[in-house]
């Protein structure tokens, strides 16, 4: 896009400097060789992340499509390049090895297909791509591997009824195998986006900051300039894992899901640095994913007194969580939020075993004595859990 279609002068500049003349995008093709991708690998890291789910690309805007489609005749990861149906080997391995539910993204539109191209020209009153291609993608995706998760993007402002996005979901929902398990997003035409949909994603990297009234996605990238692999990726590029936690924490306190972004490799890797960053985050839900997982939002999202202190709320047995991202120098911590009862209230540092010394602060809030503990005593880094029981 950037380079045949933007015409920005880096892109450009470097496929003039680093590849043949008249070399095409479709060139690229055979150049994808996933010849180490092991999706038994791929399914173990990420359940060592402690996500819940994943979801693969299963074509993008380009319309490389990573199962042999056959609505995407030679240019499929089957007849092209690994001649591997990846979709087939991940599902696989992660309904295997794992309890995540596997999803798919999957793009409306593509950039350069002449028909969509032929369509837009019309303004979308002929309907030839969706009817020939899109549509017979999506229901062949949904019979043949069974997500439990329809990601849909890239409407290429069309609107819903040019994808007959309603005619698609009724019978996603209705008839499809997946009928009473699947979820599905707000990508689905123009306007869609933010108004209509299982869960909403409303803008990449979105992260609202306050509580929203529907379920919805952060739906983020590790490397914070792309959602592809770089090959000249500076380690400033990659969020920290206190910034991942963080987004974690402040997306979860407001009612949403996050979902993590890492680009493999050309030829089928995850690269160390995103290995390393989601197995830390599956090192901290393992100390603190009762904050977490199966929570649900607390009347005050953050808290009013201590910046960086966020709350969730664990229905089943009625505690409060507050999660605090910097261990405070004074050993105390002061919540303006929680209004406590005297004898009845507990305070618990999770992966400490101890019940922690706590005052309450007149009407409402109170002030914790943290525990003295070295680095190596801790029981996590990058943010620490106080379970809070009888509290209003």
């Amino acid at each position: 896009w950037y380079w045949q279609k933007e015409k920005r002068e880096p892109y450009v500049k470097f496929m003039e400097a680093n590849y043949p003349p008249g070399f095409s995008y479709e060139d690229f093709g055979p150049l994808f060789t996933a010849e180490f991708f092991d999706p038994n690998q791929w399914a173990d890291i990420l359940n060592a992340s402690g996500a819940k789910y994943v979801v693969l690309t299963s074509k993008h805007h380009e319309g490389f499509t990573l199962w042999g489609s056959k609505y995407s005749w030679n240019w499929n990861a089957v007849d092209v390049g690994p001649k591997r149906d990846l979709v087939a080997e991940l599902a696989a391995s992660v309904r295997n090895r794992t309890d995540l539910h596997f999803g798919l993204y999957h793009s409306l539109f593509e950039w350069f297909n002449p028909l969509f191209l032929e369509d837009a020209t019309n303004v979308f009153r002929t309907r030839t791509f969706p009817t020939s291609k899109s549509l017979p993608e999506l229901y062949e995706i949904v019979t043949r591997y069974q997500p439990e998760i329809i990601w849909s993007d890239g409407d290429g402002n069309a609107p819903d009824t040019y994808w007959n996005s309603t005619g698609f979901l009724a019978w996603l929902y209705n008839d499809s195998p997946v009928r009473d398990t699947v979820v599905t997003n707000d990508r689905w035409g123009v306007g869609s986006i933010c108004t209509h949909g299982g869960f909403y994603t409303c803008s990449d990297r979105y992260n609202p900051g306050h509580l929203l009234p529907h379920k919805w996605e952060n739906c983020m990238t590790i490397d914070k300039r792309s959602w592809g692999y770089r090959r000249n990726t500076q380690l400033d590029d990659y969020l920290t894992t206190e910034d991942l936690v963080k987004q974690l924490v402040e997306t979860v306190s407001c009612g949403g899901n996050l979902l993590m972004n890492i680009g493999p490799t050309h030829d089928g890797r995850i690269a160390v640095v995103f290995e390393e960053r989601l197995r830390q985050m599956g090192a901290w839900l393992k100390v603190n994913g009762e904050a977490i997982y199966g929570t649900k939002p607390w009347r005050a999202q953050n808290d009013t007194v201590t910046p960086e202190v966020w709350y969730t709320f664990t229905p089943k047995e009625d505690k409060v969580n507050a999660i605090f991202l910097s261990w405070p120098v004074s050993g105390t911590l002061e919540l303006g939020e929680p209004q406590a009862k005297l004898g009845e209230t507990q305070v618990k540092l999770m992966g400490y075993k101890e019940l922690l010394k706590w005052v309450a602060l007149g009407e409402k809030g109170m002030v914790i004595a943290l525990p003295q503990l070295t680095p190596k005593q801790l029981p996590c880094q990058w943010g620490w859990t106080l379970q809070l029981t009888a509290v209003s």
